[in-house]
């Protein structure tokens, strides 16, 4: 009896820690910021590859497949902002994209981006829901109570030999 308590208590014991160690490798890495933040500000060069590997690396495997994207639930923070998704393109399109949700609507995360490093991204329209862009070509849009905002390129020619 008491070496059975002793198994249910390892083994107990054993999924806690199994579980806290889960949740913490799903935390976003220091360089988060600097190399997400700045790529969907469309501030550094767009490799759907590279931020693939930086994104299974840091989050594990993407949680789904769809529209062209590999989405990865992320617990970081961008300018101030909590984000709770990144997606990076797939190879099934003419452009490159990395983008990230946040919990912040596309007004307040305009005047996150634009207090921490610079970058205004202004009202396309004046309709309801506006897209946002900056000079670099970032975009800011609506995603039903949160926003997204993404950077998106068309992808280069092949090397020609």
């Amino acid at each position: 009896m008491r070496a059975r308590l002793f198994t249910n208590a390892w083994v107990a014991a054993a999924g806690a820690l199994l579980s806290f160690a889960c949740a913490a490798s799903m935390a976003a890495p220091s360089t988060f910021g600097p190399v997400i933040g700045s790529a969907v500000l469309c501030r550094s060069q767009l490799d759907n590859a590279y931020f693939y590997d930086y994104l299974s690396t840091a989050f594990g495997p993407s949680y789904k497949h769809e529209g062209g994207a590999y989405w990865f639930k992320a617990d970081g923070n961008l300018w101030g902002t909590a984000v709770t998704d990144v997606m990076v393109s797939d190879d099934t399109s003419d452009i490159i994209f990395l983008g990230a949700v946040t919990d912040s609507a596309p007004d307040k995360l305009d005047e996150a981006i634009r207090a921490a490093v610079g970058v205004r991204h202004d009202a396309t329209d004046k309709s309801a829901f506006p897209v946002r862009e900056s000079r670099p070509g970032s975009k800011i849009v609506y995603f039903k109570t949160k926003s997204k905002v993404f950077c998106a390129k068309y992808k280069p020619l092949p090397l020609l030999r």
